[in-house]
């Protein structure tokens, strides 16, 4: 396997605050992140902190802190580092950046703003209001973006552009309304799933895809991933009305252990409960494994 992060992340962050035109801000991230072992978030009551300290809009200080979100990128195969900002309504940032992973089909790469989007999904965050991104997002991410709950509300912020809504950069949409679809990506889900076992992984799988957000092909899939230190990590399968732009959750996964601050050559177990109804990322996942090294997908078919 190549590993993805040839310099740990704490490295690239040094370098990254450098960029900040007040050094005492840039001290002050340093400390919250080193503090909270590198985990790519900000809880409300930091942003505030921040924001208060130094006179700034949260909106001020997301852009500032994007070239420190694009230290989490894995760019193996583009090498172009992206970074991204979701913002919740609870005030928190959930950083995100892109995720490549070599010998895969490109599909399997995570962009920026689904990282951030999935981060804040899985930390439990129920709607987001703003998404700051370092370059313009691509088709593939505007059309990710129109899932969310919150899409008719939701502000795109660019650096030194003004801020837009997200149909103004996606006008005339298609999107789940389209396809009489009203339960949308980050509303509460409980896709019922049962399955009977004391393994805490299996059962981190089991509720991940119960959480999974699949209306078009009813196919739930989640994944657990234990790390070496006992961590566990788990990702739901995000879909989406246009298809392509649906995220595997193997790949949510796996963002949620890089966004935290942990590396992915740790990995000793990974758990995927599925309802194939109609499609299955079992194969997908084992290729992706493979590329991670000698890593056995434990599947359950529900």
């Amino acid at each position: 396997m190549e590993n993805l992060r040839q310099v740990h992340i704490s490295d690239h962050i040094v370098e990254a605050l450098k960029t900040l035109e007040n050094p005492q801000l840039a001290k002050d991230i340093w400390h919250i992140f080193r503090e909270q072992h590198f985990d790519g978030f900000l809880a409300e009551f930091a942003v505030n902190h921040l924001c208060q300290k130094y006179q700034v809009t949260s909106d001020e200080l997301a852009l500032m802190l994007l070239p420190v979100a694009a230290c989490y990128a894995n760019p193996t195969i583009s090498h172009f580092s992206v970074g991204a900002i979701a913002k919740g309504e609870s005030g928190n940032f959930y950083f995100g950046a892109n995720q490549e992973f070599c010998a895969n089909p490109i599909a399997q790469t995570i962009h920026a703003e689904q990282s951030a989007i999935s981060h804040a999904w899985m930390r439990g965050e129920k709607a987001l209001t703003d998404i700051f991104v370092n370059y313009s997002p691509c088709g593939h991410c505007r059309q990710f973006m129109n899932e969310l709950n919150s899409a008719g509300k939701l502000k795109i912020h660019l650096p030194n552009l003004p801020s837009q809504s997200l149909h103004h950069y996606l006008p005339h949409a298609f999107g789940p309304k389209d396809l009489d679809i009203h339960h949308l990506l980050l509303d509460e889900e409980n896709n019922g799933l049962e399955y009977f076992t004391k393994s805490p992984v299996t059962l981190a799988a089991l509720e991940a895809a119960n959480q999974s957000h699949a209306p078009y092909s009813k196919t739930y899939c989640g994944v657990a991933v234990q790390l070496a230190n006992q961590k566990i990590f788990k990702g739901s399968y995000a879909e989406n009305a246009a298809f392509n732009p649906s995220l595997p959750a193997l790949q949510v996964a796996l963002n949620a252990i890089l966004m935290q601050g942990y590396e992915i050559d740790n990995i000793t177990r990974v758990v995927m409960v599925e309802h194939p109804l109609t499609l299955s990322y079992k194969h997908s996942a084992k290729n992706l494994l493979s590329y991670l090294g000698d890593i056995k997908l434990e599947y359950i078919p529900l």
